[in-house]
């Protein structure tokens, strides 16, 4: 049964995701976002936190659905653990360790080093890497990990991501400023102390809470899965039609064969009359006597 926008609403309440930052740290920006304040804490109003919440799902499902992933990014340690668990479930990239400078603006570079990730994981397969000095191979060793540590969640990223989410929006500046200049629209996560207008659509929100931030992710996950549905859904249909173009282009073809071969080799020449090859040689004499007087 589909999950009714009373259900986001229990669900969000129960992981807190109303409580902000406390009255003396926080962003003018967010007003908007605020229901009011208790003991000292800002509340979120929670009908923002569903109305962005519900946009941010609607667009990624529309995303995935067309043929685009989107990047997951949550560097801190709260949001960590969810972001590697859903995301991986999902086939979707991710990013949980330092955001390295270049991930997307210059993708070519990030593409490489991922190349040698295949190569290390190569030698330590094939058993090759214990043919090096003890030196190369813990060199190697530390090379690899590095990498799988901070490129292991976009390894199947072959192109730029269709949008990207952000679990703490000021946190993860690096990567909303790439994203931005690639056009790339970004979705964030953000709590009273943040700045809306970092991303494209923001959900209010405690993001600082790991169950705060799991039951987000969650609800966007499902946005994913059923985006992955549909994509799927219009491959087999584009599949099938290709097929079938196939198979009437291939009928053709065969029809217009058994025209070309219609007349066979051995088929019989037509018949010429006596009387039609004497007639035809007599022609031909005189025409040559005629072209001798001349």
């Amino acid at each position: 049964m589909a999950e009714t926008k009373n259900d986001i609403v229990s669900n969000l309440l129960e992981a807190g995701i109303h409580f902000g930052q406390r009255r003396s740290n926080w962003n003018p920006k967010m007003k908007p976002y605020i229901w009011g304040v208790r003991n000292g804490l800002h509340i979120i109003d929670i009908r923002e936190t569903v109305k962005g919440l519900l946009l941010a799902k609607k667009y990624i499902k529309e995303v995935v659905a067309s043929g685009k992933d989107v990047v997951f990014v949550g560097t801190k340690r709260q949001a960590q653990s969810a972001v590697q668990k859903y995301c991986t479930e999902a086939s979707m990239p991710w990013v949980t360790e330092r955001w390295l400078g270049g991930t997307l603006t210059n993708f070519r570079t990030i593409r490489e080093r991922l190349k040698r990730l295949n190569e290390l994981e190569a030698l330590v397969d094939s058993g090759e890497i214990e043919t090096y000095s003890k030196k190369m191979k813990s060199q190697l060793m530390r090379e690899k990990a590095k990498i799988t540590r901070n490129l292991d969640g976009i390894r199947a990223m072959n192109k730029l991501p269709g949008a990207m989410v952000v679990i703490d929006a000021n946190n993860e500046t690096n990567a909303l400023r790439e994203a931005t200049a690639l056009n790339i629209p970004t979705i964030g996560l953000i709590d009273t102390d943040g700045d809306p207008g970092l991303v494209d659509i923001p959900i209010p929100g405690n993001d600082d809470s790991l169950r705060s931030i799991e039951v987000v992710i969650a609800d966007l996950m499902s946005a994913v899965s059923e985006g992955l549905q549909l994509r799927r859904a219009a491959e087999a249909e584009a599949a099938k039609k290709a097929e079938e173009e196939a198979k009437a282009a291939a009928s053709q073809e065969e029809t217009k064969r058994s025209s070309r071969t219609a007349f066979k080799a051995d088929d019989p020449a037509p018949a010429i009359e006596p009387e039609q090859t004497a007639t035809a040689v007599a022609e031909l004499t005189d025409n040559d006597a005629s072209n001798d007087a001349k």
